[in-house]
């Protein structure tokens, strides 16, 4: 399934590499920072246990406008204009912390047209490009399937991973990128936050795996044992219009041996 938050799809290499490195076994899933739903959204439902958790409350509203009344929402987009007056308008309303006011559907329905016709989903600039709502009506109604048994939570990462915990939970924590917080306006990430993180994690019972930008202070930051750091590279698709073929460096970070998977599928190869 396409991702239903498609604005992220610079990520797809990111995502595969994710997927690729899961542990083969774990009965609880938990996605920590959510965000776009990039890896739950394509990695199989095969868990009865999953979790979806976002501190952004205005996200986390959407989804669950989304799994639990997609016609509603669909009928709230149906006739919204791809209008940069309508689109600075809704902007105002969110930059004066007003969206919370607003129903359920209707608070979705306008975090949607903020992130639908926004730049790179800036949520302030005005994309300029022409784009159908009812085109995203399919991804809607399977991302309403994929959620039916997904619990939605809105917490602070700290207190959900210690909830979550336990030897068969596996928790992908996917969070802001260090020295780049201030463009998540709506949660704020400090170094503190980061740090924190860390010490959460290292003190968990089950497994993690975590993705952050390559730079010396995470690597500083999680240069402890038993953490295996992993570089890797995908495409800048942020400056592919500039730069052709410009990489950016990624680091997955995990508590396991991230090639367990990879291991099992040839250990069952037939030949």
């Amino acid at each position: 399934m396409n991702s239903f938050m498609s604005w992220v799809g610079g990520k797809k290499a990111l995502r595969d590499a994710v997927l690729a490195r899961f542990p083969p076994y774990y009965e609880r899933y938990i996605e920590v920072f959510g965000g776009a739903g990039w890896v739950l959204f394509h990695k199989p439902s095969d868990n009865d246990f999953e979790i979806f958790n976002d501190f952004n409350s205005n996200l986390i509203n959407l989804y669950r406008c989304v799994r639990n009344k997609p016609n509603k929402l669909k009928y709230k987009l149906q006739y919204v204009l791809n209008s940069r007056e309508d689109f600075n308008w809704i902007v105002s309303l969110h930059k004066r912390g007003l969206f919370p006011k607003f129903c359920d559907i209707d608070r979705a329905a306008k975090f949607y047209q903020l992130i639908r016709y926004s730049y790179a989903a800036s949520l302030d600039s005005f994309a300029c490009q022409p784009h159908s709502m009812w085109s995203d009506f399919p991804q809607i109604d399977m991302a309403a399937r994929r959620l039916q048994k997904v619990v939605i939570e809105n917490r602070d990462f700290e207190k959900l991973i210690r909830q979550y915990d336990r030897p068969v939970s596996f928790f992908y924590c996917d969070p802001p990128y260090f020295a780049t917080e201030n463009y998540y306006k709506d949660v704020g990430f400090t170094k503190a936050d980061h740090i924190r993180l860390r010490d959460t994690l290292l003190q968990i019972s089950g497994k993690f795996l975590v993705s952050y930008n390559d730079c010396p202070e995470i690597r500083e930051l999680w240069n402890r044992p038993g953490i295996a750091i992993e570089e890797i590279s995908r495409l800048n698709n942020l400056v592919q219009r500039y730069e052709g073929g410009c990489m950016y460096n990624e680091l997955l970070i995990s508590n396991y041996d991230t090639s367990e998977r990879a291991k099992m599928t040839r250990q069952l190869s037939l030949f």
